[in-house]
């Protein structure tokens, strides 16, 4: 099953690809860093995402 933070941390690390590739083509390395910024804080929220459905399986 999928809960709400593994489907925003996916959309969040996606966003954060995109705007990282998008400050790469104007050469702007604050919109890079913003990207990443953006991947580990979505990687972040899949991780807790996961955590929470191991929780819900375990407790089953």
């Amino acid at each position: 099953m999928v809960n709400k933070n593994q489907v925003k941390g996916e959309i969040k690390d996606i966003a954060g690809k995109i705007q990282e590739e998008a400050g790469k083509l104007v050469g702007s390395k604050a919109q890079q860093a913003k990207g990443l910024k953006k991947q580990v804080e979505g990687k972040a929220e899949k991780a807790l995402g996961n955590v929470k459905e191991v929780l819900k399986d375990a407790v089953k």
